[in-house]
């Protein structure tokens, strides 16, 4: 037997103002997605913004459905969109802001394990990294290189 060690590294900011002025902008894209949520029985609001390398801003936030399995996160959201409507661009920088109505959220919350086996297809499909911050409400905002940075042991095509 053999012990095989697996890492990932992020970037922590402290605040918003911290972050390149371009995903500021992402971020306050995804805080004006994340208002459009539908979460009526969960009450965590998210909103997601991705850039494409074409300029395109996607937005996306999460439809909640009284049949749970029926509804769709804010990543999956903006990332089926993107792919619909820009096919042949690339997903560059996803931005990620997440709470609840019920309290503030102030810790970094990431990408759900759905989500990130979505965005890890994409992320295979067009062969280059994306860059994804996420943050709560308020507080520090954390970034990940990739998504397979956020999903080590990655299940894509190759293993099909």
């Amino acid at each position: 037997m053999k012990e095989v060690k697996v890492e990932s590294t992020f970037f922590v900011f402290d605040d918003l103002k911290d972050i390149p002025s371009d995903v500021q902008q992402l971020m306050q894209n995804a805080s004006e997605a994340r208002d459009n949520a539908y979460a009526p029985y969960s009450k965590f609001h998210v909103g997601t913004a991705i850039l494409l390398d074409n300029d395109e801003v996607v937005t996306g936030s999460n439809q909640e459905n009284a049949s749970y399995p029926s509804g769709l996160c804010a990543e999956r959201t903006a990332i089926y969109y993107s792919g619909a409507k820009y096919p042949k661009a690339k997903i560059l920088k996803m931005a990620i802001i997440a709470g609840s109505t019920k309290n503030i959220t102030s810790k970094p919350i990431p990408p759900c394990g759905a989500c990130r086996q979505a965005i890890a297809e994409y992320e295979v499909k067009q062969e280059s990294p994306i860059e994804i911050y996420f943050m709560g409400e308020t507080g520090k905002v954390v970034k990940s290189n990739s998504l397979a940075n956020l999903l080590p042991l990655l299940f894509d095509k190759s293993v099909l």
